[in-house]
């Protein structure tokens, strides 16, 4: 009865890290590229009066975050956002200075290499979180 359990609890376990892991790259696809907007993406990129449009971002992130973690693992859905605020808020951060102080557009390897990195961490992020989720299930 054991082995059963165990398999049972091991197949549980890998359903919800695909679960979540499909509901977070859905929900970076959402805030990243359908909700972010003009001002938000121009804004977030500037060297002044970057502040609100980068919290904004950030904020969509957090909020959407924070429904799947409702959703999945509710106990740590505050926590998942507030965490994910901060580390994409940061992530987005580095790479704008980093294009900027590299003088760098979307016609240079390096901005590409640099909007790599970004996705990246972000896809990180997101691993991090389902393997919160699925560990609390």
């Amino acid at each position: 009865m054991g082995d059963v359990m165990t398999a049972f609890s091991a197949h549980s376990v890998a359903l919800w890290l695909a679960v979540s892991v499909m509901l977070f790259l859905a929900k970076h696809f959402l805030a990243d590229f359908v909700l972010q907007n003009t001002w938000m993406i121009v804004g977030k990129e500037a060297e002044r009066r970057w502040l609100v449009p980068l919290v904004a971002h950030a904020g969509v992130h957090a909020l959407l975050t924070g429904l799947i973690f409702t959703a999945l693992a509710p106990k740590f859905a505050v926590m998942a956002m507030l965490a994910d605020f901060i580390i994409h808020g940061c992530i987005d951060r580095i790479k704008a200075v980093a294009t900027r102080r590299l003088d760098v557009t979307h016609t240079d390897p390096m901005f590409w290499w640099l909007f790599g990195a970004d996705q990246l961490l972000h896809n990180l992020t997101h691993l991090g979180f389902s393997i919160a989720i699925a560990s609390a299930a």
